[in-house]
Order: C-alpha cells, then sequence, then structure tokens
C-alpha cells in the first residue's frame, strides 16, 4: 500500500512554495514543525510574520506593474483592513510597508495614537474609518481629526452619518462615502445591509454634503461581499460601482479616491489556482476604459486587503490524543483541541484550511474524520477543498496534524482569553521572525489559558 507522501504527490503538487517534508517531517517555510512542537507542544497557534510583509510587497507590485501597464494616471495605495487582526505584531509587520490603515471600529483609534506615538504611522497617513458606526466612534473620530490626522477619512455608510459630523465636529475633513452593492444570485437578500442605496448618492451629495464648505466628498467606496472574482458577477459589480464614480466625479471635483474594498483571497487549498497579476491588470484596465468613456480623470484606486495580508501568516497545531472506529466506514481521529473555539471559521461558515500531517508521511494513508475535544455534534472536520474526504497517516506512533494559513480572524472571533464552548482553554501562541541575519527566531507571545482566569471570568475567584 502506498504510504502518505506517495499518495499526496499523485493527488496535488507538492512540495510547493511554503511546504516540503524532509526525514518525515513537514517543514513550513524552512521551519520545522516538528522542532517547534517538541519545544511548545501542542495544541499551538503560530505566527511567521515575515509572511504578511511578503503579501503586502506582492499585492502592491501587482497594482504598481498594471498601473504602468495601462498607462494609468492614478496612484494605488494600499490600505490593511485591521479587523482581520488587530494584534501589534501583526500590525508592527504590517507598518513596516509604508502602507495605509482601514478601520471598523472606535477602538481602533486608541491603537492609531499608540502607534503613531511610537513613530510607526504618521499623521500623513491615510485612516479609512468604515462601519456603521456607533456614537462612541464617532466621537473617536472627531477627537483624532482634531489631534491632526489630516487623511483621517470618515466614509459616511448612511446619510445619518452626516449629520452627526455637521452638529458636532468643528475640523475641516475629507469623507468617503459607501455604495451598498447587490449580492451574490442565490444570496438571502439582494442588496448589503451596509452603504447608500446606489440611487441615493448624487442627490445626497449635492442636497447634504455640497453645501458644507468644510466638508469635500474625497472617496468613492463599495465592498462586493463575494471577493474579487473573475465572474460575471464580480466584473459587473465592479462596472456598475465605477459608473456611478464617474456620474459623482462629474458633480464633484474633489472626488479623487476609488475604493475598491478587499476580496483578494488567501490560498485555502493545496489546489488553489488564482490568478492576482491578472486580476489587479484587469481591474486597473476597466477602470481606465470606463473613466475615458465618461471623460473623467482617472481615480487614485484604493484596496482594502485583510484576509489576503494576514491569513497566510499562521498555522494552528494539534496532537491526535486518540483513535476511535465508529463503524464500518468511519474512522476518528480525536484531537487536544476543538474547531469551534480555535478555528471558528470550520464551525460557522464550513471555511476549508490547508490540513497536513507533521510526521508520519511513511504511514500508510487512510481515510478518517477529525473530531474536537468539545461534547458538540459540529465539532468536526471530515473534507479538504479540493476533494470531499480526508487522508492522514495511520501510523503507531504519535500523530500531530497542521492547519495553515490560519491567520486572519480566527483569533478575535474564537477570543483571545475569556472563556470557551467546554471551558477548552486558549492555545499557546507563538511569534516567529528572522534576526538580521536571518536565523529564525522565536518568542512566547501567549501561554495557554490558566484554569485561574476562567475561574475568575466565571465567578468563582475574586
Amino acid at each position: 500500500m502506498q504510504n502518505y507522501a506517495e499518495f499526496l504527490d499523485q493527488s496535488v503538487d507538492f512540495p510547493q512554495e511554503e511546504f516540503k517534508a524532509e526525514d518525515n517531517r513537514l517543514f513550513f517555510h524552512n521551519i520545522d514543525l516538528m522542532e517547534v512542537i517538541e519545544k511548545y507542544g501542542t495544541p499551538l497557534r503560530f505566527t511567521y510574520l515575515p509572511i504578511i510583509s511578503k503579501k503586502i510587497q506582492q499585492a502592491k507590485l501587482f497594482f504598481q506593474t498594471a498601473l504602468l501597464k495601462n498607462d494609468y494616471q492614478g496612484k494605488y495605495y494600499y490600505c490593511y483592513c485591521t479587523k482581520s487582526s488587530h494584534f501589534k505584531h501583526v500590525m508592527d509587520e504590517a507598518l513596516k510597508n509604508n502602507i495605509h490603515l482601514e478601520t471598523s471600529s472606535a477602538y481602533d483609534m486608541p491603537i492609531i495614537e499608540s502607534l503613531e506615538s511610537t513613530g510607526q504611522l504618521t499623521k500623513d497617513m491615510y485612516i479609512i474609518c468604515n462601519g456603521y458606526k456607533r456614537e462612541l466612534y464617532k466621537d473617536k473620530i472627531i477627537e483624532t481629526l482634531k489631534k491632526g490626522y489630516h487623511n483621517l477619512i470618515p466614509v459616511l455608510d448612511n446619510m445619518e452619518e452626516f449629520n452627526y459630523y455637521k452638529k458636532n465636529n468643528t475640523t475641516p475633513c475629507d469623507l468617503g462615502i459607501r455604495i451598498a452593492s447587490e449580492e451574490q444570485p442565490g444570496f438571502d437578500f439582494y442588496t448589503s445591509r451596509l452603504g447608500i442605496r446606489a440611487e441615493d448618492a448624487v442627490d445626497f451629495y449635492l442636497r447634504e454634503i455640497k453645501p458644507h464648505k468644510q466638508y469635500k466628498l474625497k472617496l468613492f467606496h463599495f465592498f462586493i461581499n463575494d471577493g474579487i472574482s473573475d465572474s460575471p458577477y464580480y466584473w459587473s459589480e465592479l462596472e456598475k460601482h465605477i459608473q456611478l464614480f464617474c456620474k459623482l466625479k462629474k458633480v464633484n471635483p474633489h472626488l479623487s479616491m476609488l475604493d475598491i474594498g478587499g476580496g483578494f483571497p488567501f490560498k485555502s487549498s493545496l489546489s488553489f489556482d488564482y490568478d492576482y497579476e491578472y486580476m489587479a491588470q484587469e481591474i486597473v484596465a476597466r477602470i481606465k476604459a470606463i473613466c475615458a468613456e465618461n471623460e473623467v480623470e482617472e481615480p487614485d484606486i484604493v484596496t482594502e486587503f485583510g484576509k489576503y495580508t494576514v491569513a497566510e501568516s499562521q498555522g494552528t497545531l494539534f496532537s491526535v490524543l486518540g483513535k476511535k472506529q465508529q463503524n464500518d466506514r468511519e474512522k476518528w481521529f480525536m484531537l487536544d483541541g476543538s474547531f469551534i473555539t480555535t478555528l471558528p471559521d470550520v464551525w460557522a461558515i464550513n471555511q476549508r484550511y490547508i490540513l497536513l500531517p507533521i510526521n508520519n508521511w511513511d504511514a500508510p494513508y487512510t481515510n478518517v474524520n477529525l473530531g474536537g475535544i468539545t461534547c458538540d455534534g459540529q465539532d468536526y472536520y471530515n473534507q479538504e477543498a479540493h476533494v470531499n474526504t480526508l487522508f492522514l497517516p495511520d501510523s503507531e506512533k504519535q500523530q500531530y496534524i497542521g492547519f495553515f494559513h490560519t491567520g486572519a480572524y480566527q483569533e478575535v472571533l474564537s477570543g483571545a482569553g475569556g472563556i470557551h464552548h467546554c471551558l477548552i482553554p486558549t492555545p499557546k501562541h507563538i511569534l516567529i521572525q528572522k534576526d538580521k541575519n536571518g536565523k529564525l527566531e522565536h518568542k512566547v507571545f501567549a501561554e495557554e489559558q490558566d484554569p485561574d482566569e476562567v475561574l475568575k471570568i466565571l465567578g468563582y475567584k475574586l
């Protein structure tokens, strides 16, 4: 019978840029993961910080190349979508790359001020403030504007939001406007709950914003929920919004930035195939063509990449605690962690991640289901993104497995600290980076959650 390494070699193209197997051990960007497990144990989150910079630089290159090839007259601005991961180590790495930021919460504002105080960002940086804003968020925006962040742009999610700024803000500022996109056919509703109706945009500007000289509408924003994809739906929505941008630009010469939102996908499968360079080229070409058709100046292009920026920097490692044959066909590997509490997108939206064994590549393979340690019937994982089943080595030796490219949203959705389903603790988290000589360095960012912390939250300890 084939061993696991032979099976994988016939199933997908392997090794790949970030993955290779040597001596029956998996390496991720040349990191020996068995060595990491032997030192820190499982369950374990790790973040390999250099990948964040790599992804940013790649996207900037895709768009800058597209601008040059199309003789495009506007600029390109890369904004990091902070809600994907607010952690300081992530922000520190991202800000090494001359980027801008997109926010979604009042609590982003103190983070920005903290980073500015250490010199990691300046008041010249674009801060794109998105989201449906409660009063605290709007107040924080006003306070931050007063402190001299002259490129902070509140993006109006609804017409009532502007009334609050008129009443409470005295600092001149540029504004953005978000347009509600139509959802993918077959979705539960037709139009996004976020943003202003497209048919109201021009009239709203002329009636409400234009008379107030303190405010200039500078940025036009939309987000296509299905992501940036080479599909008729995406191109139709993109072109429709560019046409509306041109219509608004004709009555508002200050409009100079087109924010196409996020949506570049991350690699969630070993068979992942996405042409980032082609998509950037096509987006820029279509914006240029529609602007020429409408005889308006080409805008600066803004993107808000979040998942794309951080997802591929992280992995989550588990031990197989035990094996159970529940019937003739179903074999279970029980893990020392939970999908619900550690990788909630698996449970909530059926997200698939790259899954690979860390060791025992020379063992025979078998079809398995993976079970989390909670008592919830939904705490399982049983298929990969490219096939409807799951295979792993079947060895008498201790088995370790890893889920990869898990760096976006999982910590904030599951909660770092706090209490979790069945009181499963937050796993240990380590950071991996390179020193000035290129040598790998490990640092414990957070230890596994202590039982006393959980008891205190629950009220059993003062």
